[in-house]
């Protein structure tokens, strides 16, 4: 059982994976500054200074300044700003992903393109054998054939 799974775990594949998500992981770390400390406040800024990590609304009914300090204050919120942060921060990598993803596809589709060759075989119209393209004569059951 150890040997199966040292050869699961050391297959291309696994590896491909972790190493994945490594890179996941990181580019939602640039994925999540970009959207805090770049995105967001020039939002605010067009919308008219709103912090949107600031966005909440305090389920006891008191008025905090700030979300740190209804937190402080050990008040049950709803933090809809933060929400917004992530969704957004959902659609940039979603739409990252879309980009890297269609980038692949074409180049898959230039390769497969490449790869296509004329045929070099075609069907006896009698015994239905592959034969030569150019062949004027079945080898199978020794037809003639015309070449078109």
């Amino acid at each position: 059982m150890l040997k199966e799974f040292r050869e699961f775990a050391v297959k291309g594949n696994v590896i491909d994976l972790a190493i994945g998500v490594i890179i996941g992981g990181a580019f939602g770390k640039i994925v999540t500054s970009l959207v805090n400390d770049m995105i967001m406040p020039v939002i605010g800024l067009l919308i008219g200074k709103v912090d949107f990590s600031n966005l909440f609304i305090s389920l006891d009914g008191t008025s905090y300044t700030s979300l740190s300090a209804a937190q402080e204050a050990g008040a049950a919120t709803l933090n809809y700003g933060i929400f917004i942060n992530t969704v957004i921060e959902f659609l940039i990598i979603t739409f990252s992903i879309f980009i890297v993803i269609r980038q692949i596809n074409r180049l898959k589709k230039k390769e497969e393109k490449v790869e296509e060759k004329a045929p070099t075989t075609k069907s006896c119209p009698y015994c239905y054998t592959e034969i030569h393209i150019e062949a004027t004569r079945c080898p199978n059951c020794t037809s003639v054939i015309e070449n078109k």
